[in-house]
Formats: structure tokens, C-alpha cells, sequence
């Protein structure tokens, strides 16, 4: 295994983001496979199309993974309860209004996020938020009421983002930081973390695996380690 890993902690909350480069030993087999699946809409929020992943692709990476997730997260006995090849295909000016907010995947602090970058155009990214008006960088189910109260309260005052991918602060959301999407890397956080792919102008939104935004998007269940 040849991981380089580091790990940073953002915000006010330090929430943990742990980066893995060089993830897959070999990437260009998990691009060429993605090229024979397809690919078509998963999920009603994300922004393009997608293919599951086999599980047998993911079992020795998580075996890899799991000393990461319980001395970061305090996570144990990582199961897949999602994973999918994910391609950005959605024009901005095509984005559904929720598409347009940072967002996060699930509540439950003990569910994890590993996202996989396998483009060759490194100018995309995944960026991680604070929602200004209640100051949540994370929402579990105790903040959800307050969270969409204060949200739609800040929609009926502010209105709705422009069509178009998040890139920076927006009046209602500040950015805490950016993790740029280089080939080959791993992101694991939590899945109840605010946070939006950094999706730039211009770059190349295409339906092919060899060409477009490609990453593997899994997504883990853990109990807590004793």
C-alpha cells in the first residue's frame, strides 16, 4: 500500500477530513471498468448520472481504510451502504434549486462519506461549508428542525442562488475549505457535513468515464468503537 494520508480539521466544529492519495493501487482499471458500465439517473439531488460500483472493487480498499476510519471517527465494522461511479453531466443553468445549496448526504454522525477522484481534469473538487444563520458546519437530527427553519427562512428573505455550481461564499453559506480533486485521491468525512462539489466554469461535463468528472461515491455505515 502506498497511501500518503493527511488529515485536516475545519472550522469552528474541527470537523476531520482525511485525504488519501495514491487510493487504488492500480485507477486506470477502475476508469476502464467504469467505461463498460451505464450510466443513467441515481437519486433525485445528484447532478448527473451513475453506475454501482461492484462490491468486490471496494473490499480490500475498506480493509485498507478501516484503521483510518476508527482512529479518526471512532468508526467500526465499515459497511457499504451505497457506491456508485458518479458523472457530473448537468449544465449550471440546468441545476434544480436544491442543487444550487451545499448540502448534506445523511444525519447520523456514525455514517461516512469516501469519495474517490479518477478524472484527469484536477480543477474540480469538493468544498465543505457554514451555514451562517445558525452557524451549523454539520447538521445531525437534533439541529435538522432548527436548520430548515433558519434555510427557508433565508430563502423567503434572499431568494433562491442563480442557476449555476457553488464556487465561494454565498450570502447565506461561508466556505471553510476547499479539496481539490486530484487524481487518484480519497476524501473520507462525515456525511452529515455541509459541503457541495467545487465544480469550475468550463470544465468538461461529459457522460464518458475517460473524459468527464468521474469519482466513486461510496457511502459507509460504522457503530461506534467500544
Amino acid at each position: 500500500m502506498t497511501w500518503r494520508v493527511s488529515i485536516e480539521h475545519h472550522g469552528a466544529e474541527r470537523q476531520p477530513v482525511v485525504l488519501i492519495d495514491h487510493f487504488a493501487p492500480d485507477p486506470a482499471q477502475w476508469v476502464d471498468g467504469a467505461g463498460f458500465l451505464s450510466f443513467y439517473p441515481i437519486g433525485e439531488h445528484y447532478p448527473g448520472v451513475r453506475a454501482p460500483v461492484p462490491p468486490s472493487m471496494l473490499r480490500q480498499l475498506l480493509s485498507d481504510l478501516a484503521p483510518v476510519a476508527e482512529e479518526l471517527f471512532g468508526a467500526v465494522e465499515l459497511e457499504v451502504v451505497d457506491a456508485f461511479f458518479s458523472l457530473v453531466t448537468t449544465p449550471p443553468a440546468a441545476l434544480a434549486p436544491i442543487q444550487r445549496l451545499p448540502h448534506f448526504d445523511e444525519t447520523s454522525p456514525g455514517r461516512l462519506a469516501l469519495l474517490h477522484f479518477l478524472s484527469t481534469d484536477e480543477s474540480s473538487g469538493t468544498a465543505f461549508y457554514r451555514h451562517r444563520a445558525t452557524g451549523f458546519e454539520s447538521v445531525d437530527g437534533a439541529r435538522l428542525p432548527a436548520y430548515r427553519t433558519a434555510l427557508q427562512a433565508d430563502v423567503a428573505r434572499a431568494g433562491l442562488p442563480e442557476p449555476g455550481y457553488i464556487g465561494g461564499d454565498t450570502p447565506l453559506f461561508e466556505q471553510l475549505a476547499v479539496h481539490r480533486g486530484t487524481f487518484n485521491r480519497a476524501l473520507l468525512y462525515r456525511s452529515n457535513t455541509l459541503h457541495c462539489a467545487l465544480i469550475p466554469l468550463g470544465m468538461n461535463l461529459s457522460d464518458d468515464p475517460a473524459t468527464g468528472r468521474l469519482t466513486v461515491n461510496t457511502f459507509l455505515d460504522s457503530r461506534p468503537a467500544a
